[in-house]
C-alpha cells in the first residue's frame, strides 16, 4: 500500500509546515496544488520534498480533483492546510500499510477541532467523519465548497482523528463564512430553490438551536455559543444574498 498525500493551498506559510511534517513517516509522495501563494507556502512546501503544482482557484471540488489526479499512488491522503495526522492516526495508518490486503476502498476518519483555545467535542463539529483515505481509482469529489468525496466501493473506519486547526481568529471566521455564503447563495439561485425570504426569516433561528441545543454546543462553553452564532448568522445571509442574486438576475433580463 503506496499513499501519496495530497493538499490544497493558498498562502499557508503559517501552517502547511506542521501539516507537512504530520504526514511525512505515512506518506510515500506529498502532492501540493497552490492556488498562487504571495507568501512562503511553495518555498515551505518544496523543504518536504513536496512535487508541486499550481492551479487558480475556482472550486475546493475541482481543485481536489485536480490534485489527485496528479498523485502518482494507488492511495490518497488528503488533508487540507490547516490539518495534522495524530499520532494515533498515524499508527492506524502504518498498521493498515504493513497488511498484505486491505478489504475497504475508503477509511472514514473522525477529524477534531482546536477553535477558541480548546478542542470542540460538541456542537455538530465532532465525531466529523471524512472519507479522507481512499483508492484514487474509485473516487471524485463533489461540491463547491463543503465537498464531500465520493467513493465507489467499500468503506471502512480507521481509528485516530485529523486534528483540525481551523479559523486562526474570530475575523478569519467571519471572511470566510461571508465568502461560503455568496457561493452557497449562487448554488440556491441555480437550484431555483423556492420560499427565499421565508428560508431567510426562519431558517437562522432553526440553525442556531440545532448547533447549540440539538447538537450539545452548550457543551462546548462559550466556543459553542459562537459557533451557533456564527452558523445562524451564515444560514441568514446566504438566503439574503441569494434574493438579491435573484433580483439582479430578473433585472438583467428586462
Amino acid at each position: 500500500m503506496k499513499i501519496s498525500a495530497v493538499i490544497i493551498a493558498l498562502n499557508e506559510e503559517d501552517r502547511i509546515r506542521d501539516t507537512l511534517d504530520s504526514c511525512l513517516e505515512v506518506a510515500d509522495e506529498i502532492v501540493v496544488v497552490d492556488s498562487y501563494s504571495t507568501d512562503k507556502t511553495v518555498e515551505i512546501a518544496r523543504e518536504f520534498g513536496a512535487r508541486i503544482f499550481q492551479k487558480k482557484f475556482i472550486d475546493y471540488g475541482s481543485q481536489k480533483n485536480f490534485a489527485i489526479e496528479k498523485a502518482e499512488n494507488e492511495w490518497i491522503l488528503n488533508l487540507d492546510a490547516d490539518e495534522r495526522v495524530s499520532p494515533r492516526l498515524k499508527e492506524e495508518i502504518l498498521k493498515l500499510k504493513a497488511q498484505e490486503e486491505i478489504e475497504a476502498d475508503g477509511f472514514l476518519i473522525n477529524r477534531k477541532t482546536f477553535y477558541m483555545g480548546r478542542w470542540i467535542k460538541h456542537s455538530g463539529w465532532y465525531p466529523d467523519r471524512k472519507l479522507r483515505l481512499f483508492k484514487k481509482e474509485k473516487s471524485r469529489w463533489r461540491g463547491r465548497i463543503h465537498e464531500g468525496l465520493i467513493l465507489t466501493g467499500r468503506t471502512g473506519r480507521i481509528g485516530g482523528d485529523i486534528l483540525h486547526y481551523t479559523y486562526r481568529d474570530m475575523s478569519d471566521h467571519v471572511l470566510r463564512m461571508n465568502k461560503y455564503s455568496y457561493m452557497q447563495a449562487e448554488d440556491i439561485v441555480k437550484n431555483k430553490k423556492k420560499f427565499l425570504y421565508l428560508r431567510a426569516l426562519l431558517l437562522p433561528a432553526i440553525t442556531f438551536l440545532r448547533f447549540y441545543v440539538w447538537k450539545a454546543g452548550f457543551l462546548d462553553g462559550f466556543p459553542g455559543f459562537v459557533i451557533a452564532l456564527v452558523s445562524s448568522w451564515t444560514t441568514g445571509m446566504k438566503y439574503m444574498k441569494a434574493i438579491e442574486i435573484k433580483k439582479v438576475k430578473n433585472q438583467d433580463k428586462k
